[in-house]
C-alpha cells in the first residue's frame, strides 16, 4: 500500500426518500467533479417538518479524496 495525501471537502446532500439517499446524491453529484473519492464521514444529519411529519433530509458530510 503506498502513502497517500487526501484532500477533504464538506457537502450537504438532500433527500425526501431518507438520509441514505440523501448522502447518495451529495456523492454522485461530487463524484461528477472531484476524482479519486474515496470516504466519506457524515457530520450531522437535519430535516425539515411539515405538517407534524419529515417532509425532507439533509445530511452534511465530509468527502475525502486522493491528490495526484
Amino acid at each position: 500500500m503506498s502513502n497517500h495525501v487526501y484532500k477533504s471537502l464538506e457537502l450537504t446532500g438532500s433527500s425526501s426518500t431518507g438520509i441514505e439517499d440523501a448522502v447518495q446524491t451529495a456523492i454522485a453529484k461530487a463524484h461528477e467533479t472531484v476524482r479519486n473519492i474515496q470516504w466519506f464521514t457524515v457530520t450531522e444529519t437535519r430535516g425539515h417538518v411539515v405538517d407534524g411529519k419529515v417532509a425532507h433530509w439533509q445530511v452534511t458530510l465530509k468527502i475525502g479524496f486522493t491528490l495526484e
